[in-house]
């Protein structure tokens, strides 16, 4: 796909915290629920419907402001309602839309998956490119600014519905091995708004059409930061047979939610050169 812009060049998370000191996406997109989780022994349901008879989205909004704090990160008094709605319409996973693919290959050794080969089609994102001083600063603000689209600064008015993975295009130099500060979080429109997306309020928020791709995916769990991407990339290109294929300065991590659980899941994407 298209090197430049918020355009698939080269899907975030579950829950836990990330030892390098900031909030990240995965921390962000589940920590409601994993806070409703730790504080009942009921379903994610029930102590939503608890916590929104008790003032609820002022307590989800706490619970993320008092993370944030400690992680360079700050959580604005108008992320009360799209942290609420993220909550009570994501109980569960039927509740999740995953982007659509072809699977072409798989390389295995042993019974263990080194990685996929997919087919992407054709479709539309929204997308958002931030430069903060670190990678989990721009992924967190970036996030909460899809946040707002998703949940109702948009042309519809309303809750769009969450879809699965939430991705982050990371750039580096020609080497690979330096992160740029530039990164794009993404989200990929329901199916029901590909063929009309809702307008973004927020105008440095895109609707980008990516054309379609073939990809290299390989899973890979825990926090997601320079280290970690880093590592993820350089293990990635040992395993594939021609690393020359794919773009080598452009990367996509994809998060998959698993909240309430540090052993988050995640991909390393490289994308195959048209």
């Amino acid at each position: 796909m298209d090197q430049g812009g918020c355009q698939m060049s080269g899907g975030g998370g579950g829950g836990g915290m990330d030892r390098s000191g900031a909030i990240t996406l995965e921390d962000l997109e589940s920590f409601s629920e994993e806070q409703l989780s730790d504080s009942g022994n009921g379903s994610l349901e029930e102590e939503g419907e608890t916590m929104e008879e008790d003032e609820g989205s002022d307590r989800l909004l706490h619970y993320w402001q008092e993370v944030a704090r400690g992680h360079q990160v700050e959580v604005s008094q108008d992320m009360a309602e799209p942290i609420q709605q993220l909550s009570s319409n994501n109980h569960g996973r039927s509740h999740r839309e995953h982007i659509p693919f072809a699977l072409l290959a798989r390389k295995e050794k042993c019974g263990e998956v080194l990685y996929e080969k997919r087919q992407y089609e054709k479709g539309r994102w929204a997308c958002i490119t931030m430069r903060e001083e670190t990678y989990e600063q721009s992924i967190c603000y970036g996030f909460m600014r899809i946040m707002r689209y998703i949940c109702n600064q948009n042309s519809v008015g309303g809750y769009l519905g969450m879809t699965l993975p939430i991705v982050t295009v990371v750039r580096t130099d020609e080497t690979s091995s330096v992160i740029s500060q530039d990164v794009t979080v993404a989200y990929y429109l329901p199916l029901e708004y590909q063929a009309q997306p809702p307008r973004p309020e927020d105008e440095e928020i895109v609707i980008e059409v990516w054309p379609a791709a073939t990809v290299y995916t390989r899973p890979f769990s825990g926090p997601t930061n320079e280290v970690t991407i880093m590592s993820q990339i350089n293990a990635m290109a040992e395993l594939l047979d021609s690393p020359s294929v794919c773009v080598n300065n452009s990367f996509i991590v994809a998060g998959y939610t698993n909240p309430a659980h540090s052993n988050r899941q995640n991909e390393i994407w490289f994308l195959e050169r048209p």
